[in-house]
């Protein structure tokens, strides 16, 4: 069995695969303060609690945005399975070419998305990631990566609401049934939810016109698929994406695992 760690800003989110089906998928928060030993005991919990032995974990592969906690996953995996985590980052090598000023500052996150999007889907494509920042990013037919755009993510918006007022509540976001809203609750349900839709779709749809004018890319070719944890949220009323993927972080840590592993 192959465990895929995906270490966001927020929460971390961890799978089981056996050969190309996932076994299982857990979900726990992403604390800096966790020492490597703490990290080992959830690793361990979490597998009980879904009954898989740690003895069947053959290897791990990870992706992380967050640098400081890097080090205890991997000391928590040296010490529970004793060998090393694989780490994805911009040298480890993918079917893609980056095709970005500086292929260091692209975050793993961005490359393992677009690895499982065209793994999937094919190309051209444009991926959107809705975590703690919204990343959306583009890759060709001819498997180039060429970049894309960043934006803060839902939560972000809702800290920074709540934070900066003094008397608007914090509330569970759904989907609205009107953009008049009835009370606070409600009208603050559909600000953020509506407007986010329509940050994305018009992002969706400056970068769609871009890859036509710079690249010659029809619209029409274009798959827009959606990840992370605002995806279903959002994308039901969004007029781009076409696809919903909740697992594609580990479906493409899992590919990139695949095709590196006899190399």
């Amino acid at each position: 069995m192959l465990l895929v760690i995906d270490i966001g800003n927020t929460n971390t989110v961890i799978g089981v695969y056996e050969n190309e089906e996932l076994k299982s998928r857990f979900r726990v928060a992403t604390d800096l303060k966790k020492t490597s030993d703490e990290l080992v005991a959830t690793l361990f919990n979490m597998l009980a609690i879904k009954q898989i032995a740690v003895e069947n974990i053959e290897d791990t592969i990870m992706s992380c945005v967050v640098p400081d906690v890097m080090y205890n996953w991997q000391s928590a995996n040296r010490k529970l399975f004793d060998r090393e985590v694989i780490v994805v980052d911009s040298d480890t090598p993918t079917f893609l070419t980056i095709d970005y000023e500086n292929p260091r500052e692209v975050g793993a996150d961005r490359i393992v998305d677009a690895v499982a999007a065209y793994s999937k889907y094919g190309g051209p494509a444009i991926v959107v990631d809705m975590g703690t920042a919204i990343t959306f990013d583009v890759v060709t037919e001819d498997k180039r990566y060429l970049g894309g755009s960043i934006a803060p993510g839902i939560r972000i918006a809702q800290d920074g609401l709540f934070g900066a007022t003094a008397k608007l509540p914090k509330i569970e976001l759904m989907v609205p049934t009107s953009a008049i809203g009835k009370n606070t609750s409600e009208a603050i349900n559909a600000g953020i939810v509506y407007g986010y839709i329509g940050m994305i779709d018009s992002l969706i749809e400056i970068l769609e016109r871009e890859m036509k004018e710079k690249y010659g890319i029809d619209e029409s070719d274009i798959t827009v698929v959606a990840t992370g944890g605002f995806s279903e949220l959002i994308s039901q009323s969004s007029k781009f994406i076409e696809i919903i993927e909740p697992d594609l972080m580990l479906e493409g840590l899992r590919i990139i695992y695949e095709r590196n592993k006899n190399l």
